[in-house]
């Protein structure tokens, strides 16, 4: 049961900000007494209903004889009141006149129940219970005591911390491609690219020019 006093605050600024958000309005209302019990103003501290829709559950289908007996429980009622103001009019009334009134009631109930449904029951011959949720359930607190809410309630106030970007992968190459004019020993595959060109020194010195007769 809610229990509300004094007037609301004209304006959605004056909710202040969001500290934690619960799925159930269960789970909002113990997050407040949480934030009372630890010295939060109890007036700064709101919980806000975000996704609002309204759901209405069918509880059964209507029909004369469902209306009659809905009726007859008022009607008890209404034969109840009849009957007290009955025998404190008359004090010294006999019981048949007491259950008599108190049986008059219940057919007016019936009979006006009756009527009632003969004028609605084309355009709606069932009965519902009607109830407004929420998707979600904010509690925010103003500026005053924000720190002091979040210390409360921990980790439930903390955002969660963005997701880290995985690490960019670095290839290395098994090996280097030969330099300008380094020497590479025969057998050894050379890592340069399909297309380029790569000056290869030799191991072997080219032979002496053979000596000229004079």
């Amino acid at each position: 049961m809610t229990m509300m006093g004094g007037r609301f605050p004209q304006g959605s600024d004056e909710v202040g900000q969001t500290v934690a958000s619960f799925p159930t309005y269960e789970a909002a209302q113990k997050a407040v007494s949480s934030l009372i019990a630890g010295d939060v103003p109890a007036r700064d501290i709101a919980i806000v209903g975000q996704g609002l829709r309204s759901v209405e559950r069918v509880t059964g289908r209507l029909g004369y004889a469902s209306a009659a007996r809905s009726g007859a429980i008022n009607g008890v009622l209404l034969g109840l009141l009849f009957s007290a103001i009955l025998v404190i009019g008359s004090p010294t009334v006999p019981m048949q006149a007491f259950v008599g009134v108190l049986f008059v009631g219940i057919a007016i109930g019936m009979l006006l129940s009756i009527i009632t449904y003969s004028f609605v029951r084309r355009r709606r011959d069932y009965a519902s219970v009607m109830q407004v949720v929420a998707d979600h359930y904010e509690v925010t607190v103003s500026a005053a005591g924000i720190h002091r809410a979040r210390q409360i309630l921990g980790p439930q106030a903390a955002p969660e911390p963005p997701g880290a970007a995985p690490a960019p992968e670095v290839r290395v190459d098994a090996a280097e491609p030969p330099r300008y004019g380094e020497r590479v020993s025969p057998g050894k595959a050379s890592p340069a690219a399909p297309g380029s060109e790569a000056e290869v020194g030799s191991d072997t010195q080219p032979a002496d020019p053979p000596p000229t007769e004079r």
